[in-house]
Order: structure tokens, then sequence, then C-alpha cells
């Protein structure tokens, strides 16, 4: 599935939408700032919680980090594991926040 754009992400937000987003930042990281009703599951620790998202396989998950990059890890970790519909918040939250 194709990545999200924070204009995108944002655009869906201001219409209502709910998406799952999760938050694959340390949670330090997410405690000094977070996207509004995401989740937090560090990268580290995922392999441990994909049980815990089982429900989720075959919804659309958004995967964040700071910059990209430690999603995009998170990403290829859940696809792997079955789930088809994770998208890559491209630039993270330092480009969520710019917008």
């Amino acid at each position: 599935m194709n990545d999200i754009t924070p204009a995108e992400l944002k655009q869906r937000q201001a219409a209502g939408e709910t998406p799952i987003i999760l938050d694959v930042r340390e949670t330090w990281e997410n405690e000094e700032s977070r996207i509004e009703g995401s989740q937090n599951i560090p990268l580290g620790t995922l392999p441990d919680k994909i049980a815990d998202l089982e429900e989720l396989k075959d919804q659309e998950i958004i995967v964040h980090c700071k910059g990209g990059g430690r999603s995009a890890t998170a990403k290829a970790l859940l696809t792997q594991h079955g789930f088809s519909h994770v998208r890559n918040l491209l630039g993270g939250i330092t480009a969520y926040q710019a917008q």
C-alpha cells in the first residue's frame, strides 16, 4: 500500500476520520509531542506486541516516527506478519507538525 503524506493525513483528520496511527518512537519522544489519537509502541518492542495488534491485520494502519526511518522498518515488519494495509507517514511527525 502506498505511503501517506502529512497533508493527506491532516485532511482526513479534519474530515472527522480516525485512522489507526501507530507511533513507533520511544516513549519519551511520544511524551514530548504526539499526533492526536496515536498509539505508542516503540519500534524495539513492536515484535513482542504484534500478537496484540492481530485484530487490525486487515485495517489501514499508519505508522510514524520522527522522520520516517523507524516507521519504514515497522511497516516492513508488520507487512511480513501479514498486515496488508500499512502506510508510512512520509517525513514522520517532523513533517506532520510543519504542515
